[in-house]
């Protein structure tokens, strides 16, 4: 018996073979290599594997594949290039944002969906966007200045 599932992921469909309750995250990394999203915690507690669906910010380790078929998944990968990044993702590497890493996933699509619905939110509406993502390293006020900038930039783009 066959499980295929249809995910549209950047733009494009894919046929996935996964049993309709597997999660997204497993389907994303595992069977179309997309390594933006990051298992973290596995209880939706860390935002490093946060992808947008239809526009919002989900948790993609406990949402099951059966919850995304027939909708538009966005993940890292699908905003810009390392030759063309996304006006968020330069805003990111212009403010050093990053320090090890593994939250930045999380931190850069909370950060999409936020300034899609909101292009000029103010420094307590982009904390506030971001109070569920963890980061351990610190970079957090470069992480709102990165925010900050894109915005000023049109980085919803």
């Amino acid at each position: 018996m066959s499980n295929t599932i249809t995910l549209n992921v950047n733009g494009q469909n894919h046929a996935v073979d996964a049993p309709p309750d597997s999660m997204l995250l497993y389907a994303l990394r595992n069977d179309l290599k997309l390594h933006g999203p990051k298992f973290g915690c596995g209880l939706s507690q860390c935002g490093a594997c946060t992808v947008i669906m239809d526009g919002s910010a989900i948790r993609s380790c406990v949402t099951p594949l059966a919850a995304v078929a027939g909708h538009k998944i966005t993940t890292l990968e699908g905003l810009g290039s390392v030759d063309k990044p996304h006006p968020l993702q330069q805003a990111f590497i212009d403010e050093q944002a990053v320090q090890c890493g593994y939250c930045i996933n999380g931190m850069i699509m909370t950060a999409k969906a936020l300034l899609d619905r909101n292009p000029k939110p103010s420094r307590d509406e982009i904390k506030h966007a971001l109070n569920g993502n963890l980061c351990r390293c610190g970079t957090h006020m470069r992480i709102v200045r990165a925010v900050e900038r894109a915005a000023k930039q049109g980085g919803a783009a």
